[in-house]
């Protein structure tokens, strides 16, 4: 086969189509923690940064020293930020039990699965928010209010379903095991 090797496909949104490495846009980090964007040649914010992400904008952070891909820890930083500005999206229980998460058989799972959840999440508000584009602020703050307690309730419902799912998945992890320390001759 003749020809340089197509570049591997990069998905910075499962929203989004995926682009190429080349086509994200790379923001460098350098050690005075300024960044600078590629694409338009300034030193950026990490407010700007955020804007970027918000709009969906394909991006990679990268240590201008090392080349390294620090993406995630500006991400991280971006939520402490937010996290810390008044409005936090995340309680202190929920936190903890994030925390707790580390280094636990189950990081993987819960990592998973909040990964899947908040895309479940994030759908639900794209096609609310596409739906909404022919309603009037008035008629949507109207419809937003009546559908708050009904929506309360879904998610009330759902969160429910996946403890029960859950509940399932590790009484038959632990009926397993146990079948398989007693074939072994390991009973407890």
């Amino acid at each position: 086969m003749n020809g340089p090797l197509p570049e591997e496909p990069v998905v910075q949104d499962p929203q989004t189509v995926p682009v190429t490495k080349a086509a994200q846009r790379v923001i460098k980090k350098y050690p005075n923690r300024r960044l600078y964007d590629t694409a338009t040649s300034t030193y950026i914010t990490l407010s700007q940064v955020k804007q970027l992400v918000m709009e969906r904008q394909p991006l990679v952070v990268r240590d201008a020293k090392t080349g390294e891909d620090i993406t995630r820890s500006i991400l991280l930083q971006i939520i402490l930020e937010e996290e810390a500005g008044g409005a936090p999206l995340f309680t202190e229980a929920v936190l903890a039990n994030i925390i707790r998460a580390y280094g636990h058989a189950m990081q993987g799972f819960m990592g998973n699965y909040l990964e899947k959840n908040v895309q479940v999440f994030t759908d639900m508000q794209t096609k609310l928010a596409e739906q909404s584009q022919t309603m009037t602020p008035e008629i949507w703050a109207q419809f937003m209010s009546a559908q708050s307690p009904m929506l309360q309730g879904l998610m009330g419902n759902y969160a429910e379903q996946s403890r029960s799912m859950v509940t399932q998945m590790q009484e038959k992890m632990q009926k397993q095991t146990e079948q398989m320390l007693g074939v072994l001759g390991l009973k407890r």
